[in-house]
Order: structure tokens, then C-alpha cells, then sequence
């Protein structure tokens, strides 16, 4: 004991104080990373700000310029038409004529593009992933997310606990029918919307070569094998999908292909409904797999479907 224990507590002493140095460092350089990443985008945002502006005051230039024209031409036209006589007028017609087409020139106001905040310079893939980590620490275990038993396509099973979707060929004859139930495709519904805030919840999709995950509108169809009621097909879903080895995001009958090296075995969902941002990540490495900005028109509902195997609702 006088031999060992001794020179174990210094090692133990020294491995403390060097993990505690490798810690610091670490947050130290994260920190610092933050800390440039932040004042590169505030000066972007600054940037996009005084061009926006300018291009407002040029246009309001512009326009200030194009009424005085207008006025001018009006002034003249009616000093015209009131002071002289009938054959005046008729001698003046060219004139007249081409004085209003010359007001006819000078349009209404057109929208443009160059006089609109841009927003995506706000858009930083580092800032995207050290958020997407943070908001899944920080609401980890707060999300009660749990499956409507009444919406439950009769191809799946629903466990007790209202979080496992196991999927079945064969479809069930015990399932009763209802105005909220998927009749065709493998689909489910949460219980509860989000109309607000910021709300993250993770699925188990391991065991599973075919499913679909995100979010939903309340008013999406339930019945028929059309596209308003497949998910990603329709105006109301927003879904993160695997096929075998192809991976997508699917939105209004539009499919955005994912190159991703690896299949998850974990999903996150993260919904920031203040910056109308949709997010789908990797909760073991932080990698952020997809994101989609978009206004959304209503309370949105978590959305699942699978077609091969189990899916689970994690937290």
C-alpha cells in the first residue's frame, strides 16, 4: 500500500489536472471561434442593412424625380387644354399626344428584389450546428411527444407507451375507422401542436429502411392513396424520408436529395417556429443533415410514417 497508493494518487492528481488544462483549452478555442463567428455575421447583417437602405433611398430618389416629371407634364397638359381654343387644340394634337405618352412612360413603383433584407445572411453552418447542440441539451426530457392513437394508419402498430410504430404488411381489421385515421398510407400523427417557441424531439430509426419524419399540418387529408395525404407530396407536410440507402427532404411534391455518408440511427427534430426554421440532426455527432425555412401557415404537429420495421419516439 505505501509503494502503490501513493504514486496512483499522484497519477490520478496529474490526470485530473491535465484533463481540466485539455477542457479549458477546448472551451477556450470554441469561445474564441464564437466570439469571430459572431462579429462576421453581425458585420454581414450590418452590410446587408446599408444596401438594403441605399437601394431605398435610390429608389425613393428616383421616384421623387419621377413624380415632379409627372407634375410638370400634367401642369402643361392642363394649361393646355384650358387657354387655347378649339383649333388650337387641334393644331396642339401631336404635341398633347406626345406629352402623354411621355406620362405614360413613367410606371408605377415595381417590387424588387434588391430592396429587400436578405436573411439568409444570418444562415452560418457553425452557428447552425453549436445551436442545434445546445437546444438539444437544453430541451432534453422537456418534450413529451406521443402518437395519436385515433390518426394510426391500420398498416401500423402502436405500442402502449404511444411512442413504437411497428410496421405491418397486412392490413389490421381490429383498427376501427374514423374521420382522423391514415386509411392507406403508413402514416401517423402526434398528439400535440406547436404554435410557438422552440420545441426538439428525438426518433430512434435504426431498425427501420423506410420511413418518413417531421413535422404536419392538422388539416392534412387522412383518407385515399392520393398525394394530399402522402407525406412530402402535399402543401401540408415537411418530412425528413429514408428509402434503402436514398435519403430526402420532401415538401409540396418537391424532393431535395440528401448525400449523407451514413444512415442515423438516431433523428432530431428540432422546429424554431419564431425564425420559421425546420431542422433535422444527428444527436450523436451534432452533424445537421437538413434545414428548411419556410412560413409555416398554422400549429404544426410531429409527423411519422414507416414502411419496413419499428420506429420509436426517443424523447
Amino acid at each position: 500500500m505505501a509503494d502503490v497508493l501513493p504514486g496512483k494518487n499522484q497519477r490520478a492528481v496529474s490526470m485530473a489536472s491535465a484533463a481540466r488544462e485539455l477542457v479549458i483549452q477546448r472551451l477556450g478555442l470554441v469561445r474564441s471561434l464564437c466570439e469571430s463567428e459572431e462579429q462576421r455575421l453581425l458585420e454581414q447583417v450590418h452590410d446587408e442593412e446599408e444596401r438594403a437602405h441605399q437601394s431605398i433611398l435610390t429608389q425613393r430618389a428616383h421616384w421623387a424625380e419621377a413624380l415632379q416629371k409627372l407634375d410638370a407634364i400634367r401642369t402643361s397638359l392642363v394649361d393646355m387644354l384650358t387657354h387655347l381654343d378649339d383649333f388650337q387644340l387641334i393644331q396642339k394634337e401631336l404635341e398633347i399626344f406626345e406629352r402623354t405618352e411621355e406620362a405614360e412612360g413613367i410606371l408605377d413603383p415595381q417590387e424588387s428584389e434588391k430592396l429587400n433584407f436578405d436573411e439568409k445572411c444570418t444562415r452560418s453552418p457553425l452557428l447552425t450546428q453549436l445551436w442545434a447542440t445546445a437546444v438539444l441539451g437544453t430541451l432534453s426530457g422537456t418534450e413529451d411527444v406521443r402518437i395519436d392513437e385515433r390518426t394510426v394508419s391500420p398498416f401500423l402498430q402502436l405500442s402502449d407507451d404511444r411512442r413504437t410504430l411497428t410496421f405491418n404488411a397486412k392490413k389490421s381489421k381490429a383498427c376501427t375507422d374514423g374521420p382522423e385515421r391514415f386509411d392507406h398510407w403508413p402514416n401517423a400523427l402526434a398528439t400535440t401542436s406547436f404554435q410557438a417557441g422552440l420545441h426538439a424531439w428525438v426518433v430512434n430509426v435504426q431498425n427501420s429502411c423506410a420511413y418518413k419524419v417531421g413535422v404536419a399540418l392538422g388539416q392534412l387529408p387522412r383518407k385515399g392513396s392520393g398525394n394530399d395525404s402522402r407525406l412530402g407530396y402535399n402543401a401540408f407536410s415537411w418530412v425528413f424520408s429514408r428509402y434503402d440507402q436514398e435519403f430526402r427532404f420532401s415538401h409540396g411534391g418537391q424532393h431535395e436529395s440528401l448525400g449523407l455518408l451514413r444512415c442515423p440511427a438516431l433523428l432530431g427534430v428540432l422546429l424554431d417556429l419564431q425564425a420559421q426554421e425546420l431542422l433535422f440532426y444527428e444527436p450523436a455527432s451534432g452533424t445537421v443533415l437538413h434545414t428548411h425555412h419556410a412560413s409555416f401557415p398554422g400549429p404544426l404537429f410531429p409527423v411519422f410514417a414507416v414502411a419496413d420495421q419499428t420506429i420509436s419516439i426517443v424523447r
